[in-house]
């Protein structure tokens, strides 16, 4: 197969797996499709992986995480609904390509990742793919010891399981922010959005699906009879 006729192949599937995979799953945000459709989703895979990059799974990253299926990470970032000007943080920045996609529909990523073997790949991607408005950091996003805990952000997007959303979090949102989550435990999980309105939060369920859970999670309390 030619270079060409290679390029248009790629071409095929990433139309298809936006049209079979991520309208069919109610994406319907028209600058959400347009950030699918620049952003090079196989160029954040690991190599020995790219023959997945389009495929309605789970793409298995270095120690043991894995790239969300395409179709979620478009709905995770339609769920934000984020605005040109918008700060944003994400909890737990994989390969770097959920940043990317945000960073196509706001003005600054901040993405926060434990592992410094992903927090390297990440950079790696986000360089190589020519996006300058993302930062990836090295650290626990969920402890308040950290150089982002004194900052607010107008949304923030938590990449990776959480049996509730911590305090903490929601004290990172600006009046009017969003914070997108997967919270619960396996078997039963869903995706909520939390809004922060007039001091208070409001949450609002989403859909149901199922990821693994964070690392440094809190943990509910257990009940003693």
């Amino acid at each position: 197969m030619s270079v060409e006729q290679s390029e248009e192949a790629t071409e095929l599937a990433r139309f298809n797996m936006i049209a079979q995979q991520i309208r069919p799953w109610d994406v319907m945000e028209p600058r959400v499709l347009a950030a699918l459709e620049v952003i090079r989703r196989e160029d954040f895979v690991p190599p020995g992986r790219r023959s997945l990059a389009f495929v309605d799974t789970e793409i298995p990253l270095p120690e043991g995480q894995a790239m969300f299926a395409p179709k979620l990470e478009a709905r995770l970032a339609q769920e934000l609904d984020l605005q040109p000007t918008d700060q944003v943080l994400e909890i737990g920045a994989g390969s770097g390509h959920m940043a990317a996609l945000l960073a196509q529909l706001c003005d600054v990523v901040t993405a926060v990742e434990i592992r410094p073997r992903l927090v390297q790949l990440a950079q790696v991607n986000l360089q190589q793919a020519g996006i300058e408005n993302v930062t990836v950091a090295l650290g626990d996003g969920l402890s308040s010891q950290n150089g982002w805990s004194s900052r607010q952000f107008d949304a923030i997007l938590v990449s990776g399981g959480l049996p509730f959303v911590p305090e903490g979090l929601l004290a990172l949102l600006k009046p009017g922010g969003r914070l997108v989550a997967i919270i619960g435990q396996a078997p039963i999980m869903r995706a909520v959005r939390i809004q922060q309105r007039r001091e208070s939060f409001v949450e609002e369920g989403l859909f149901e699906t199922l990821t693994p859970m964070l690392d440094h999670a809190p943990r509910l309390p257990q009940f003693k009879f």
